[in-house]
Formats: C-alpha cells, sequence, structure tokens
C-alpha cells in the first residue's frame, strides 16, 4: 500500500492530536455513546428542513423532508402540519414518497433480462433493454398494422400490446403516457390511479 506525504501528515495529525486530549484527561467514548443513541427524532430535529408539494394528484398536500445537512440525503417524509390543505395527514401514496428517493434500497438500479425459456437471470446494460423494447414493438405494430375490420378498411390499432399506468406517477406524467399509448395505436390502456 502506497501512502501518499498528504495522507501520511494526515493520519500522523490525527495521531498526535489524540495522544495529546487523552493525555489532558479529554475521554471521547461519551461523545461515541451518544452519537450512537441518536434516535430518528434527534437526526429530524437537526436536520435542514425542506417543503414541497406531493405531485400524485391535484390536491397538493404539503410535504416536510428531512434532508442531512453533512450528506444532502433526504432521510425523512412527513405530512407538513402548516400546510392549508392536508394539516400533516397524507394518502397512502404520499405516506409512501420516501421509496421513491434515493435511500430506497429497492430502487432499480440494473437491467436483468431473462431469456426465452431460460431459467437464470443476466445483468444487461441499459441500452440493450432499450433497443430490445423498441425492436419487440415495432414487431408486432408492424404485423397488427395491416388488419382490416368488417368493413373491409385499414385499421390502425394494435391489440397485442397493453399498458398499465402506475399510481407512483402524478398528472403530467400520466397524460404523456397515454398520448404514447394511443400514439402506438394500443388500445388496452389502464391506469392503477386507485389505491
Amino acid at each position: 500500500m502506497e501512502i501518499t506525504r498528504r495522507g501520511f501528515l494526515k493520519v500522523s495529525g490525527a495521531v498526535g492530536s489524540g495522544i495529546a486530549l487523552s493525555g489532558l484527561g479529554i475521554d471521547l467514548r461519551p461523545v461515541h455513546a451518544y452519537a450512537d443513541k441518536l434516535n430518528k427524532m434527534n437526526r429530524v430535529k437537526a436536520s435542514k428542513q425542506v417543503f414541497t408539494v406531493c405531485c400524485y394528484c391535484s390536491v397538493g398536500c404539503g410535504l416536510l423532508c428531512s434532508v442531512d445537512k453533512m450528506t444532502g440525503k433526504i432521510f425523512n417524509i412527513e405530512g407538513d402540519a402548516d400546510h392549508p390543505i392536508n394539516e400533516g395527514s397524507l394518502c397512502a401514496k404520499g405516506a409512501g414518497f420516501f421509496d421513491l428517493t434515493e435511500a430506497n434500497k429497492h430502487r432499480l438500479r440494473k437491467v436483468l433480462y431473462r431469456a426465452p425459456m431460460s431459467d437464470k437471470w443476466e445483468e444487461k446494460d441499459w441500452s440493450f433493454a432499450l433497443e430490445r423494447i423498441a425492436r419487440l414493438i415495432k414487431d408486432t405494430r408492424d404485423a397488427e398494422f395491416v388488419t382490416k375490420n368488417a368493413k373491409g378498411e385499414l385499421v390502425n390499432r394494435c391489440e397485442n400490446i397493453g399498458h398499465l399506468g402506475s399510481s407512483n406517477v402524478d398528472n403530467e406524467e400520466c397524460w404523456l403516457m397515454s398520448v404514447k399509448c394511443r400514439a402506438l395505436g394500443m388500445v388496452y390502456i389502464d391506469h392503477q390511479a386507485r389505491v
């Protein structure tokens, strides 16, 4: 292991400071014990409070986000008690807002692909996934856009692809998804907006 001059000075300074403080009779164990005992409420009190509005529906409930001053990451989200609309209460979607932040350990970070008839998952890059989805949609649409109705007219609709929206999108995103689906000729479009 190679150590730089700067690293050596940092380590020797820290060791020298520790020896000097212990020689003066200063015990740092209570500080570590207090830091270990900090619970969520103490962290909330010491954090930066950021106010925002829930995006899920047109009600616009107020949210209070507790942000760690050192890392800048959100570690708690709750209803804003001073907000005139929700007065601190949240629906199920608003209460689960924290799961959309970076703190969610189940958040999608990589693409897992399982080939047809396979029992193993493979890690793929995002470009593979987007190209494959685009290719499958195009092939399905090309096969279906030649169908004709009872009158013999060409019907531009795609009945073999459906779209189910999520309750974790706001109104604007929902509108964009429905426009995209209609542009692709999809007929079966649903949105799971009810909790």
